[in-house]
């Protein structure tokens, strides 16, 4: 289920102090604090989702041992117009002359 956060809505109409509380996403928006009865409203906040993403990952799967396992065929530009094969089967230069 996704946290959300919220901040105590103070009588002068300025933002309190901020909480988090676990709700369903069907759940409707806290209205008052549940435990002290005050005003709240809901804080837009981005997912924070567990990916497993770095550099270093990208760089692995990016990898040319990678792509070539997985079946891709990758080629990088060598000069005007010419391309070599650094994974995968194919050709092992694409050129447009």
């Amino acid at each position: 289920m996704p946290t959300y956060v919220y901040v105590e809505v103070l009588e002068d109409g300025s933002d309190g102090e901020p909480f988090e509380v676990v709700q369903k996403m069907t759940d409707p928006p806290l209205k008052k604090h549940p435990e002290t009865g005050k005003a709240v409203r809901r804080i837009p906040t981005m997912p924070n989702l567990p990916l497993n993403h770095s550099d270093a990952a990208e760089k692995t799967k990016m990898s040319n041992k990678n792509l070539d396992r997985m079946g891709f065929t990758k080629y990088e530009k060598a000069g005007d117009g010419h391309y070599e094969k650094k994974a995968g089967k194919g050709p092992d230069v694409i050129s447009r002359d």
